[in-house]
């Protein structure tokens, strides 16, 4: 017999793990089941681990340079062996934790992997054992997985994934990166502190494409300072693993060694064909076709994060999960300017944007002022040694608000929300003290030039 629930969501990532705490909050009584590990890519394989590794990387970078500020460290080594201990250890503690948080909202939890048979039915398979579940409504948030290339298949040992690239038995000579987007500048960011001679190949014209030029060409100036070379307008051919190390074909006949080599490209969305088929999905090539309900062309189901490809973003996933899980406990929800979900990258030194960017303003014919701040001008990050970075701001001159923020610099990331509640506005801003010396005043050097004129009129 069917056990039975008001909502299912199948996925404990960021954004399946939200929607079903959020249904459970509203009184539903919810399971989420997760085939692998609660919290998902982003949590087992993604972003925690990464940031970890980077967290490491960056202080032996700081470690390295403690003599310009007067401290002296005879010698600052990786320990690989520590590091893998520690990320493993934090993945498994808020692993932990979230399961507490279920447990805590009386959610229940299910591994095993799951199929819906038809509209309110799933069939979760775990250890050769079948369960049958009913719900009223159902949450599809099944993730993503790393784009494979058929001319340089992953083989998990020379050819590998941003989840093999995390845990390395060992720290490689050399490594290949190909693509030049957040994962692959993310991880050459790590690599290259821990000793690893690293080259990005990405097939545009620069590294981040997604950002605004003027922030890739800052980013390729500073990995260039710390050894990264950056190879771009390039494409990988193929990679001859009958030499040691590898030997990486581009398009231009340029052949490039390497131990190692990253497939990062980006990610595809993750679904069962069976469910598909069984609920008849209308799909946008692969991924699930959504409204901004979050509502797919079946009543009672609903679908987010990486399976629907707005954003790939966990952040992302998250904010659809709030849409998602109202709307299927009784509400009547929809998802905003996906614009205003925060983009951040966290490398050497970290990118963030909200907002519309300065090329794609331009690229619409919009009439617009922008305003700049840089850290050399800031006391706080001079005193850090943190110097390189800037703040940029624009403001759309025909409505007279902020559209659209972009950063490049150290902890520029935890800027992001703050630069969200900026934007759509002028009038707020002259009411807020940014605190002295701090490198939030950067941003409000950018925001104020961008604002111009409008800062002295009268409230």
């Amino acid at each position: 017999m069917a056990e039975r629930f008001d909502v299912v969501v199948i996925g404990a990532g960021p954004g399946g793990f939200r929607a079903a705490r959020r249904c459970a909050q509203r009184g539903a009584s919810t399971a989420v089941v997760e085939k692998e590990y609660v919290g998902g890519t982003c949590l087992n394989w993604g972003c925690i681990p990464s940031k970890t590794l980077l967290a490491s990387a960056h202080l032996l970078l700081r470690a390295r340079h403690a003599s310009d500020m007067g401290i002296e460290i005879p010698s600052a080594t990786p320990n690989w062996a520590k590091i893998q201990q520690r990320r493993e250890a934090i993945i498994t503690g808020i692993r932990k934790g979230m399961q507490g948080t279920m447990k805590a909202n009386k959610m229940t939890h299910i591994e095993g992997r799951a199929v819906v048979t038809a509209p309110g039915r799933i069939r979760v398979q775990s250890n050769g054992q079948t369960r049958d579940l009913e719900a009223g409504k159902i949450i599809l948030a099944t993730g993503s997985e790393s784009i494979e290339l058929r001319s340089i298949p992953f083989d998990g040992q020379t050819v590998i994934s941003s989840k093999e690239a995390l845990s390395l038995p060992q720290i490689p000579r050399s490594m290949l990166i190909v693509g030049g987007g957040v994962i692959g500048c993310e991880m050459a960011c790590a690599y290259t502190a821990f000793g690893t001679k690293v080259t990005i190949v990405e097939a545009l014209e620069r590294l981040l494409p997604m950002e605004d030029s003027w922030v890739s060409r800052i980013l390729e100036r500073e990995l260039k300072t710390l050894g990264i070379e950056a190879v771009t307008g390039r494409k990988v051919m193929s990679v001859d693993k009958n030499t040691s190390p590898a030997k990486v074909n581009l398009d231009n006949g340029q052949a490039i060694e390497a131990e190692k080599v990253l497939v990062a490209v980006g990610r595809r969305a993750a679904i069962d064909k069976e469910t598909v088929d069984a609920l008849k999905l209308e799909m946008n090539g692969p991924l699930i076709k959504i409204n901004r309900k979050l509502e797919t062309n079946v009543p009672g189901v609903y679908a987010l994060g990486d399976v629907v490809g707005t954003t790939y973003l966990a952040h992302g996933a998250t904010a659809e999960a709030e849409v998602a899980a109202a709307n299927a406990t009784g509400n009547n929800e929809e998802m905003q300017d996906y614009a205003l979900i925060p983009r951040v990258v966290f490398t050497f030194p970290e990118v963030a944007s909200v907002g519309k960017t300065e090329e794609k303003c331009q690229a619409a014919g919009m009439d617009i002022a922008i305003g700049k701040g840089f850290y050399r001008a800031n006391g706080r990050p001079i005193a850090e040694n943190e110097t390189n970075g800037q703040f940029h701001a624009v403001r759309d001159k025909s409505i007279n608000e902020l559209v659209g923020i972009s950063m490049v610099g150290h902890m520029a990331t935890e800027f992001a929300a703050f630069a969200r509640t900026l934007l759509g506005t002028v009038e707020p801003v002259r009411r807020i003290t940014f605190p002295h010396p701090t490198t939030s005043e950067t941003l409000e050097d950018a925001v104020h030039e961008a604002l111009g004129e409008l800062l002295l009129e009268e409230c």
